[in-house]
């Protein structure tokens, strides 16, 4: 196999966790494109510290996840174009407008067409309107779309999100789930953190169920059943 196209991400004996204490774990993972994972749980039951584990954002209390067969944290420049994330944090330049952030993103990554890019994310995330306005005019639904559009608008391997569906009404869930599983069709791999049976059943083809410490292979049918019982 060639490591730097089909494994993009493997974890061995990953254990997520803060200051040494662990919150789950162990996990063993291999993650190729095209494959979809699905991260489901309880709140508080340590989802985001996983999937924060996982891509390198903060170290395993044991274990390793590796990235595109080398990388371990977030700050190589190859690790940078290939991994796509989005937590459930804004950050964003006070600055900047919405289209200012989507043209930086755009012409950092050199896309081919960045305006043609630009546009079809105002559109897809139903920001038109709203492309002059700087972050803190936003409403809280507004920047959450600005950080996906932003995710999403530029090429990667593996794009990784937090409860993705979170402050978006019901038609831009449904289209946002819609369009993760064609990138996934594509050859995408993703990584989703979600409360969402419905988000879940439409975007994954695999799910880890983070409950009483442990990380537990599951269907998809059993990850939407144990969100649904949330």
């Amino acid at each position: 196999m060639d490591t730097m196209n089909r494994e993009l991400l493997r974890a061995t004996g990953l254990v997520a966790g803060y200051g040494g204490q662990d919150v789950c774990g162990p996990l063993d993972l291999l993650l190729e494109p095209g494959q979809s994972l699905g991260i489901v749980g309880f709140n508080a039951a340590g989802k985001s510290t996983l999937l924060r584990t996982l891509v390198g954002y903060q170290e395993p209390v044991a274990g390793e996840s590796v990235i595109l067969g080398s990388f371990t944290d977030d700050s190589s420049f190859i690790y940078r174009k290939a991994v796509s994330v989005v937590f459930d944090e804004d950050a964003f330049f006070p600055s900047l407008s919405v289209e200012d952030h989507l043209q930086l993103i755009a012409g950092g990554h050199g896309m081919p067409e960045p305006q043609a890019a630009v546009e079809h994310e105002l559109a897809f995330f139903e920001l038109e309107a709203a492309r002059t306005e700087y972050p803190h005019r936003l409403s809280s639904g507004q920047r959450r779309r600005l950080l996906l559009a932003a995710a999403l608008l530029r090429p990667c391997n593996l794009l990784v999100l937090d409860e993705p569906e979170q402050r978006l009404d019901p038609v831009m869930r449904v289209a946002l789930a819609t369009r993760l599983r064609s990138l996934a069709t594509a050859g995408t791999a993703l990584l989703v953190v979600t409360h969402d049976p419905v988000f879940l059943a439409t975007v994954a083809d695999s799910v880890l169920l983070v409950a009483d410490g442990r990380v537990i292979p599951a269907t998809v049918a059993q990850g939407a059943a144990a969100i649904a019982h949330d």
